[in-house]
């Protein structure tokens, strides 16, 4: 009884302490205007035929189940039997900084060949956006392969990006 008391309690600050969002959606980042227009693609089951992404631009990815998926490498956390993935390249033309946007709850993979980059950075979206992660590497020129894994949606927005 006294732990509902101290629920209920807590349910008035805790709304109060997130903010509503506005009607007009909220500022992205810079290089991430193209989020609202994502266009719809079907996630690749293996490292061999991986779907091109056009840094900039958004996706729509549907993707497979991760029982169909061949990682190039295992991924990190590869999420339960029942979850959902895909392969995707994209190709660097400048070493520097990149951002990995994700829509939904999902495990990002970057890799160069079939070797891991380690993240620089991560974090969440902007506030009351439709962007639910972001994950900063740092990368050399050339072809990089994109894993995602662990995903319960079968649908994902997702968008590679410089960061300036």
């Amino acid at each position: 009884m006294l732990l509902a008391t101290l629920i209920a309690l807590s349910l008035p600050q805790a709304a109060a302490a997130s903010p509503a969002c506005p009607a007009t959606p909220v500022d992205l980042p810079r290089g991430m205007e193209q989020w609202r227009r994502p266009t719809a693609i079907t996630a690749a089951a293996t490292a061999a035929k991986p779907v091109l992404l056009t840094s900039g631009l958004a996706v729509r990815a549907t993707l497979l189940p991760v029982s169909r998926v061949t990682f190039a490498a295992p991924p990190a956390k590869p999420g339960a039997a029942t979850s959902h993935g895909g392969l995707f390249a994209f190709d660097v033309a400048r070493a520097g900084r990149y951002r990995v946007a994700l829509g939904s709850a999902a495990w990002i993979d970057v890799l160069r060949g079939t070797t891991p980059v380690a993240s620089a950075t991560h974090g969440h979206g902007p506030s009351c956006s439709t962007i639910r992660k972001m994950v900063d590497f740092d990368l050399k020129p050339g072809r990089h392969l994109l894993q995602i894994a662990g995903s319960e949606a079968t649908v994902v927005t997702l968008m590679v990006t410089p960061v300036d």
